[in-house]
């Protein structure tokens, strides 16, 4: 069986990949399924669903009333692994029009949205520019808006990587005004021009670079039942759950999982976590932290 998927051309397996997505999340597919995904022919789609019941004759069988085949008892993926946070990421980029419905793998949308998220006014032709600077390991000088000065200024950064916050995009660079490296929001470049040979390395960047753990639990004033769903929605094992971060964005995890306030500031209902290992990490209040922020 390994040999045959070895042997297989990316564009089928995909396409094989499929037809187990359809299967495991909604019972069925037909030929239709895979011609309207991939544009293949009538001929190509009756091809790849017969080469998929020769690997794995007990994951569907042919029902003649759906015209479609469903789902087997037995069924066993060969190159799904089923992940709940890839469907979901579907339904929430279609949802951010970040994707097309027609351009997803799901054929019977449920009832779904969510909570809006504004609109960032990153310039194609800036991100372009960045991108092409780090892809070259050029410095670029860039006209920038920062919150700390009336007026935007141009200076040179030396961009090694892209991140973003859960909200917003930036770039991770050095920036050759402060000697040191920063991030600086793509929204906030306002223009870019020439660029120059850089000396400034990735490597270099020590916060970019180094992994910490965040160790996050129930809030202990939670009952028992409580710390329980808790740690059910976050996937906690032995009462804590553990997330890897960049320390270069440890900032904004902390600010997003709403671990940036002492926890006795809010209701224990409201802050429903709390961080298990922060004198580990050496956190502070926002304010007060060291870790590198945003350029603002």
């Amino acid at each position: 069986m390994e040999t045959q998927k070895a042997d297989l051309r990316w564009g089928v397996e995909q396409r094989l990949e499929f037809i187990e997505f359809r299967l495991f999340w909604e019972g069925h597919v037909n030929r239709g399924d895979l011609m309207g995904a991939f544009g293949v022919s009538v001929n190509q789609a009756s091809t790849d669903l017969n080469r998929y019941i020769g690997m794995a004759p007990d994951n569907m069988q042919y029902d003649k009333s759906a015209r479609a085949y469903v789902r087997g008892t037995a069924f066993a993926p060969l190159y799904l692994k089923p992940d709940a946070s890839r469907y979901l990421a579907q339904l929430r980029s279609v949802a951010d029009g970040i994707l097309d419905r027609a351009d997803a793998w799901i054929g019977q949308f449920p009832s779904y949205d969510a909570t809006p998220t504004p609109a960032r006014g990153v310039n194609a032709k800036t991100l372009r520019s960045v991108i092409a600077a780090i892809r070259r390991s050029e410095a670029i000088e860039v006209k920038y808006q920062s919150l700390s000065r009336p007026e935007p200024s141009w200076r040179w950064i030396a961009p090694h990587a892209v991140g973003f916050d859960g909200f917003r995009w930036h770039t991770r660079a050095f920036c050759l005004t402060d000697q040191s490296f920063r991030d600086f929001l793509l929204s906030r470049i306002i223009e870019t021009r020439g660029t120059k040979p850089s000396e400034a390395e990735a490597e270099a960047d020590a916060d970019w670079n180094e992994q910490v753990t965040l160790e996050i639990g129930a809030h202990p004033e939670l009952s028992d039942t409580q710390q329980k769903v808790i740690a059910l929605d976050y996937g906690m094992r032995s009462g804590k759950a553990k997330i890897p971060v960049r320390k270069a964005l440890l900032y904004y995890a902390l600010k997003r999982l709403g671990l940036d306030t002492d926890p006795a500031a809010r209701r224990p209902q409201d802050q429903q976590i709390v961080l298990l290992n922060g004198a580990e990490l050496g956190t502070k209040p926002l304010a007060q932290t060291s870790v590198s922020r945003m350029e603002d």
